[in-house]
């Protein structure tokens, strides 16, 4: 049995938590966007990238708009530095980006870093320490003071090498482990590492709250970070940042709680991959932001080509129902989810709307390369009319009528039962063709001759089986006319219940297509038929013909 008695809350309140966040109901600007694809998603890997992969997902983030990335610890291994010193280097870093490399507050590892710097025009150095109870206890089992210390002298040499550089790199100091930490604290280290940088509005430090292991909801996160926000010394030159993890499963509400608590940055990966349970997922974010009008400054206007290079390059997979990059986050397989979007869909033409409110699909696919018959209406055995008939008219110009789209999704989804698989749009295509069109058995209509004699006379010459026989009856119409002959040379038994058109294609000489529905008299089932012609009465009675054959061979059976 699980013993939940071992656990207990291991976070920390803020000591004055005022709540302002919750006054706000979203989040209404981007925020400075830094990817650590390259450090924290390199470093949670089973296979860590080597340099030219990691060169070529540099170039992907560039791409993507990422103005500031995060590209090691250069300190940490070899490939690392060389990494930073292939960027230096081959010239890879455009002026408007810019690199961000991590060192923990020891002297020999920030000497090595700034090694690895020489040459590079716009940097961030991220040095920082643990300062959370747990790590202060039974890692470093050092007191506050001297963790405190630790900050403090890391800081003041970040400072002095920059200088002696002759260089203008940004600073950023992290208390890792923040989540664990007593806020009190955490913000009694970031101000005293704030003192010896002296940050202005013109050179702005970055202090970074990292929730490096998620231990409580997020509401108490963002009470965190208000109370840094509000109580960090020298506001107007600090860059609030947050780096959060996705432990319990909450680092986009960690992230967005703390946009709304103060936070000016955010650190994270695309598609959340990190140690553990990961990063916060950057698509995620940026793409909410999105889709309540925001801009969020990041592109993912080719989703399918960014999924593709972030699993070739890391050799993770984006889940299917992975927010946004997912293959089935468009998909709806379900009848009613189907027609509702059907409808939406037709809600927008009809209305001109600049404003996307389609049912059940919070962004328009196409924003991120995606497309509505691929993505979005999916046929299985679970798929109604309204998705079926989405499909036939989307990609085939066909606009069935609703009881047609009924028999066309009944033999779909008979089809789609027996097989065990979606059927693509072609499939849906070639089904309805054979099903609903051009059916000649048992009987086939192969000369027709019209005259007009109190009302429309029509002759017609059949074929069932290998007799072939002339019958003329009259009617109110052409399609009247045709149809009571049928009844009237093989006793049919049958009424003309739905009829309806509309051209394929617009020009002069464009195909019409004809829906013909019939009711047996027998059974009171409605059997349908289509048909395609440049002129309109071959069409319908094309349809007509199908109808009947489809109505004699169901009640054949």
């Amino acid at each position: 049995m699980m013993n939940y008695k071992k656990y207990t809350r291991q976070f920390y309140l803020a000591p004055s938590a005022g709540h302002k966040w919750a006054e706000k109901s979203y989040v209404d600007h981007a925020p400075v966007w830094c990817s650590v694809d390259l450090r924290d998603g390199n470093q949670a890997l089973v296979v860590p990238m080597d340099l030219e992969t990691k060169l070529r997902f540099f170039q992907l983030l560039v791409e993507i708009g990422f103005k500031e990335i995060e590209v090691g610890f250069p300190a940490a291994s070899e490939t690392e530095y060389d990494f930073l010193r292939a960027l230096i280097e081959r010239d890879m870093i455009p002026d408007d980006v810019t690199v961000q490399v991590l060192t923990q507050a020891r002297e020999h590892i920030i000497r090595k870093t700034f090694e690895a710097l020489k040459g590079c025009r716009n940097a961030i150095v991220h040095v920082y320490n643990s300062t959370s109870v747990a790590q202060r206890e039974q890692v470093f089992r050092k007191s506050k003071e001297e963790i405190l210390q630790i900050a403090v002298d890391g800081a003041k040499l970040l400072k002095q090498l920059t200088e002696e550089a002759g260089e203008k790199y940004r600073f950023e100091y992290s208390p890792e482990s923040f989540t664990g930490t007593e806020p009190e604290y955490a913000l009694e280290v970031c101000n005293a590492v704030l003192d010896v940088w002296q940050p202005t509005p013109d050179r702005k430090a970055i202090i970074n709250l990292p929730s490096t292991v998620q231990l409580a909801m997020p509401n108490v996160y963002a009470d965190q970070i208000e109370y840094m926000s509000e109580n960090l010394k020298y506001r107007d030159g600090v860059v609030l940042s947050l780096h959060p993890h996705n432990d319990r499963g909450t680092g986009v509400a960690d992230a967005e709680m703390g946009i709304l608590a103060g936070a000016d940055r955010i650190e994270g990966t695309i598609f959340g991959n990190g140690e553990r349970t990961g990063n916060v997922d950057v698509v995620t974010l940026a793409m909410n932001m999105y889709s309540q009008g925001v801009d969020p400054g990041l592109h993912f206007d080719n989703m399918l080509d960014i999924v593709d290079k972030y699993q070739e390059y890391t050799g993770m997979n984006v889940g299917p129902r992975t927010p946004y990059g997912g293959a089935l986050v468009f998909a709806a397989f379900s009848g009613s989810h189907q027609d509702a979007i059907s409808k939406g869909m037709h809600y927008r033409k009809e209305h001109n709307s600049d404003l996307w409110t389609v049912p059940y699909i919070p962004i328009d696919p196409t924003d991120i390369g995606r497309s509505y018959d691929a993505d979005v209406i999916r046929i299985n055995s679970q798929s109604g009319r309204g998705g079926i008939g989405f499909i036939l008219e989307h990609d085939f110009g066909l606009r069935v009528p609703k009881a047609m789209a009924s028999a066309v999704r009944d033999e779909v989804k008979n089809v789609s039962d027996r097989s065990h698989k979606e059927l693509t749009p072609d499939e849906i295509f070639d089904l309805f063709i054979d099903r609903f069109e051009d059916v000649s058995e048992p009987y086939n209509i192969s000369q027709i001759h019209f005259k007009q004699h109190n009302g429309i006379v029509a002759t017609i010459t059949t074929q069932c089986g290998s007799t072939s026989k002339e019958t003329t009856s009259s009617g109110n119409g052409r399609l009247n006319a045709v149809s009571n002959a049928l009844k009237k040379v093989y006793g049919l038994e049958y009424d003309l219940d739905t009829y309806e058109e509309h051209a394929l294609e617009k020009s002069s000489s464009s195909r019409a297509i004809a829906y013909v529905g019939v009711r047996s008299r027998k059974t009171k089932q409605l059997y349908w038929g289509a048909g395609v012609d440049v002129d309109i009465i071959r069409a319908s009675i094309s349809a007509l013909q199908t109808a009947v054959n489809n109505m004699t061979n169901a009640e054949d059976q």
